[in-house]
């Protein structure tokens, strides 16, 4: 069967790729397709622009990831515009590509992300939970998203949106991007480090999009978080904990404030999300509580087995 992938030589699409590749024929949608040939060789088609798609109802399902990093710059209004519209442009065409086909793809999965939930405290959060509009960007960001996404449902194609929560993996996830202050043995919680974080390990991403990907009850919005949120200062310490390193210098939050701007909000409010609907469909997380997938992520192979 026919797939084909947005956003394929991202973090989340390139280990899917790889999980998916012996099993499916794959055609990555990439601004780079040099890139990704190299990356993943022969066997999978890349094409620059969705133009070069002559009929999505060739592909037995559809899945986009694609998106500018939201965390890559700082949020001027020229950033936030290029994050919208690097997400809301392709999902709205895709849709319509769906909708307008005879013979649409049977399957449409499209990211999201948890900030559609703004700050909600401690309050646990289902898919199911009510959510009073919040006025910030990243609610506002995934509102549309998702509204975009969902409007290609039908009989003939069922479409999954997954709110991600942040990845974890050994490379290229925001994980390295917290580590220095822990290596140097200044690692510490940020702000007041009651805010809720939640996560998921890369190899569970995939492995839930492939479970939606293949199970054909699955419809409609999923929380693809690891089922145990915790708050931001437990995260840090466990981190710190993983490493064999101190944990004692707290960030304050007029520090970030000051660096990141309107992104601080991000990283000193949060979500309490946890996967209510998988579990219920019977998906099982490999990596279900931070000291477990953080000891995959940053310890070497034989220091993991030695600490089992």
């Amino acid at each position: 069967m026919k797939l084909l992938i947005t956003g394929g030589t991202g973090l989340i699409g390139t280990q899917l790729i790889q999980r998916l590749r012996e099993r499916y024929s794959i055609t990555v949608l990439s601004r780079q397709p040099k890139r990704a040939i190299e990356r993943f060789g022969k066997g999978v088609h890349a094409l620059s622009s969705l133009n070069e798609v002559e009929n999505i109802g060739d592909f037995y399902a559809v899945i986009n990831l694609q998106g500018e990093g939201i965390a890559d710059k700082r949020w001027s209004d020229k950033q936030k515009l290029r994050i919208q519209q690097s997400r809301w442009g392709i999902t709205r065409e895709l849709t319509e590509r769906i909708q307008q086909s005879e013979t649409p793809p049977q399957v449409f999965i499209s990211g999201s992300a948890i900030g559609y939930y703004g700050d909600q405290g401690d309050k646990v959060m289902t898919e199911e939970a009510k959510v009073e509009r919040p006025e910030d960007f990243a609610h506002q960001l995934c509102a549309e998203w998702e509204r975009l996404a969902l409007a290609a449902q039908s009989e003939q194609t069922r479409v999954c949106v997954v709110r991600t929560g942040v990845v974890l993996a050994r490379e290229g996830s925001a994980l390295q991007k917290m580590l220095p202050p822990y290596l140097l043995g200044l690692g510490g919680p940020l702000g007041s480090g009651q805010q809720y974080f939640s996560w998921v390990h890369l190899e569970d991403m995939a492995r839930l999009l492939e479970f939606l990907l293949e199970q054909d009850s699955c419809q409609g919005v999923y929380n693809a978080t690891a089922p145990e949120p915790v708050r931001q200062e437990e995260f840090s310490a466990t981190i710190a904990k993983v490493l064999r390193k101190s944990h004692f210098m707290r960030v304050p939050a007029w520090v970030l404030k000051l660096m990141l701007g309107e992104m601080s909000q991000m990283l000193l409010t949060g979500q309490r999300v946890v996967p209510a609907r998988l579990q219920q469909e019977g998906f099982e997380f490999n990596y279900p509580s931070p000291v477990t997938a953080l000891r995959d992520c940053l310890l070497p192979p034989s220091s993991k087995q030695q600490s089992e």
